[in-house]
């Protein structure tokens, strides 16, 4: 393992930081100073400041993230975040963003490869998105969502769209841009009023009530890592 890898497996600090914590020296690997393509194999003993740091679990949470936190480890205005509401040992963080006022399934965890394989656009993870937007969209604004629609950075993949109330909507997404739905929704007529994510890759919310949050099961996080190995050949 990379050595900013390991130094962000042990909750030291993220990767990028972890480079500055290397390059000024603070981080021996078996008593030498540490390098950027330094890699520690097992036994190795790893110190930052002269005190040893092991490298922690994975862990891989499910949050049922509320309204008016933000999807960030922390806030530079002391807003609440969602790694306040998670509570394991593990320096996790969020994959992805969801909006402070958008709801709903945020998976956090510590494995920094399947993070960024999930969160890469290459790879088209599925998500799941209850929409209570204005007015009442008819077929043809359905149809439009369905085929794609002009954006100022593109148009977006076709998604699925279904009605499920006057002013709701489902949609099923496989992109991943900054406020892609709310944006969507606009370009179409029918700004958001409220925005929910009611599943990530698979992953639903059942049995968790906002601010709550779970530990995947083990045949979940190997789900995930199928789905990150088979999307770029779909």
């Amino acid at each position: 393992m990379r050595l900013n890898a390991y130094l962000a497996r042990a909750g030291v600090a993220s990767r990028r930081k972890a480079d500055e914590l290397i390059t000024a020296g603070r981080v021996r690997v078996n008593g030498e100073p540490g390098q950027l393509n330094t890699f520690v194999e097992r036994g190795d003993r790893v110190e930052v400041d002269g005190e040893e740091v092991t490298a922690q679990r994975l862990a891989y949470v499910l949050l049922h993230k509320p309204s008016a936190t933000v999807t960030t480890a922390h806030d530079p205005q002391g807003r609440p975040t969602v790694v306040d509401l998670v509570d394991v040992p593990e320096r996790v963080v969020p994959v992805g963003r969801l909006d402070a006022d958008t709801t709903g399934a945020l998976l956090l965890t510590n494995d920094g490869p399947l993070a960024h394989r999930l969160a890469h656009p290459r790879y088209g993870v599925e998500k799941v998105y209850e929409v209570e937007v204005e007015d009442e969209p008819d077929e043809r604004v359905l149809a439009r969502l369905r085929a794609g629609v002009d954006l100022d950075d593109g148009r977006t993949a076709p998604a699925k769209a279904r009605r499920i109330g006057p002013s709701e909507l489902e949609l099923v997404l496989h992109e991943g841009r900054n406020r892609q739905v709310k944006r969507m929704c606009e370009a179409v007529g029918h700004p958001v009023r409220r925005l929910h994510r009611s599943s990530y890759a698979g992953l639903t919310l059942e049995g968790l009530e906002p601010g709550r949050w779970r530990e995947l099961e083990p045949s979940e996080i190997d789900a995930l890592r199928n789905l990150q190995r088979r999307q770029p050949g779909r």
